[in-house]
């Protein structure tokens, strides 16, 4: 009795914590998000009785009005900025990564504190400094303007480049720390029997290197995605009601334009495209037989 007991005892002890971590910040939330969702919108902009399907509806478009695709394609745009903050930080943070790995052993925690330091200030400070970079009369405007892609005395900002601009230079991080830790396990002898064969430098990195950098890669991309696929604060600074996403449509539900069960349910569409996508990269990792698979 005293052993089962102890069993009992030590089985709380160390799996009741993460238990009540996930119960308390993500089921009870998304039950509760859930629950309004369903609700009936009030005159005041507040949950009331009875429950309905109509903030689903009001998601695919549908109101007294008849229908708008404005809302499905908030949610494309979202899915697309996501799409391309993700593959932008891909493509800079490889070359970043190698470049620190090849580096001296003694400037790499240099380096990597360079990488790292930027993301420990406030993002609405950081989204401020490039509101002034990308701000009318800057250097980089009077390039825009000088190769025709801006009227004179036009600003980067508010635009769909500034939110990408923005996205990507706070997310990078997050893709050069996982690709820079399977880059420094990479396994030389294997590039090394490529370049034996006369393979070209094409056919290194795609047969030698980047099979064995795809588990960080996956892990960058689930890093940046959800994230950038839901953000607030950039699109909300620098792109203005140029560039509504997903996460901006649900904060006005909550707060200037009051509709709880709308802003609910886009947030459970929102959830269930990030678990859809989990779903693919966990499948995808265990396809390519990825270590980092147990992270989804």
């Amino acid at each position: 009795m005293k052993a089962v007991l102890r069993r009992g005892f030590h089985f709380a002890l160390t799996v009741g914590p993460g238990v009540a971590w996930i119960t308390l910040f993500l089921f009870l939330p998304s039950l509760l998000m859930a629950l309004l969702a369903f609700m009936t919108n009030d005159p005041y902009g507040q949950p009331a009785l009875p429950l309905t399907v109509h903030a689903f509806t009001q998601v695919a478009g549908y109101s007294f009005l008849g229908w708008s695709p404005g809302n499905l394609e908030v949610v494309w745009r979202s899915l697309l900025q996501a799409a391309y903050t993700t593959v932008a930080t891909a493509l800079l943070a490889y070359p970043l990564a190698f470049f620190i790995a090849r580096a001296p052993v003694r400037y790499r925690p240099v380096l990597l504190l360079l990488v790292i330091v930027p993301s420990w200030t406030n993002q609405v400070v950081r989204t401020y400094a490039w509101m002034q970079i990308l701000a009318p009369d800057t250097w980089l405007s009077h390039v825009a303007v000088a190769l025709g892609f801006l009227p004179q005395h036009m600003g980067l900002y508010p635009s769909s480049f500034a939110v990408s601009m923005g996205l990507v230079y706070n997310y990078l991080p997050y893709m050069v720390l996982p690709i820079y830790a399977s880059v420094e396990k990479l396994d030389w002898r294997l590039v090394d029997a490529v370049r034996d064969l006369y393979a070209s430098g094409w056919r290194v990195f795609r047969h030698g290197v980047f099979p064995q950098t795809v588990p960080g890669l996956l892990a960058g991309i689930i890093l940046v995605a959800i994230p950038a696929f839901g953000a607030y604060i950039v699109p909300q600074l620098l792109g203005g009601d140029r560039a509504m996403l997903l996460g901006n449509l649900i904060a006005q539900q909550f707060s200037s334009m009051p509709d709880w069960p709308f802003g609910a349910a886009l947030t459970l569409v929102m959830l269930l495209f990030t678990f859809g996508g989990l779903v693919v990269f966990r499948r995808m990792a265990r396809r390519l037989n990825a270590g980092e698979a147990n992270l989804l």
